[in-house]
């Protein structure tokens, strides 16, 4: 199914929050043809697939209940080591954030939930209509939800228990020669591709200021990894 499909199908459904209270998906204006054509510009390759075109004329956004406003045009979302080309879809009002991954042919990939709080980044949805889907399935079950589950749960896991599918750099992960020569000495590789929805990996393991460097437009992140020195190491340096 298509986004604007997938957004149709949720129009006219009442959904009811934790408190028994009942709320339903509001649309923003779709974008004129001047918006979209500036929409067009900062895009790589100058693209917006059909079916992306088709859904931001219909609506450039929307309000769901337990998130802030959504939008399907915004490209204000920053760490462009992670994402150089990002579409931030919406916040959870904690600094958390659903991104669409933009590559450089400017087609519209998985959606990704971006939490600062723990330091993690999990594959949300397969692309921008599996997760409208996963909003309707959010409105329907909430606690029982994808989305619920990766917001309160998976997040957690991911940090607490083996930090995602970061391997340790031991064998050829076959980069170029050119790209290794940019990395650093020690590194960790987060590869999410043909991940399931739910995979992801700790960022944030090793600190605010760990280097974090894409592979191309793929969905393969290298993480510098940091090694505690101990006390002698600190007293040899300290005494040169």
């Amino acid at each position: 199914m298509k986004p604007l499909e997938q957004l149709k199908a949720m129009l006219g459904k009442t959904y009811e929050n934790e408190d028994g209270e009942e709320y339903s998906i509001e649309l923003q204006p779709g974008l004129s043809d001047e918006e979209i054509n500036a929409l067009r510009q900062r895009l790589p390759g100058n693209f917006i697939p059909a079916e992306i075109e088709e859904l931001l004329r219909f609506a450039g956004g929307f309000e769901f209940y337990a998130m802030e406003e959504g939008r399907f045009d915004s490209l204000e979302f920053g760490m462009e080591d992670l994402f150089p080309h990002a579409i931030q879809l919406c916040g959870d009002g904690f600094g958390n954030f659903w991104i669409v991954d933009i590559n450089a042919s400017g087609e519209w990939g998985p959606v990704y939930y971006v939490c600062h709080d723990p330091a993690v980044l999990v594959k949300h949805s397969n692309n921008l209509a599996e997760f409208i889907a996963h909003l309707d399935e959010y409105g329907r079950l909430l606690e029982k939800s994808h989305l619920d589950q990766v917001h309160e749960k998976i997040v957690f896991d991911i940090w607490e228990t083996k930090n995602g599918i970061m391997e340790q750099y031991e064998k050829d992960p076959g980069f170029p020669p050119e790209f290794i020569r940019t990395l650093p000495k020690l590194f960790m590789i987060a590869d999410l591709t043909n991940a399931p929805n739910g995979a992801g990996f700790a960022w944030g393991k090793y600190g605010p200021n760990t280097r974090i460097i894409r592979f191309e437009d793929k969905p393969v992140w290298v993480v510098e990894k940091k090694v505690k020195q101990g006390f002698l190491h600190w007293l040899f340096h300290r005494q040169k």
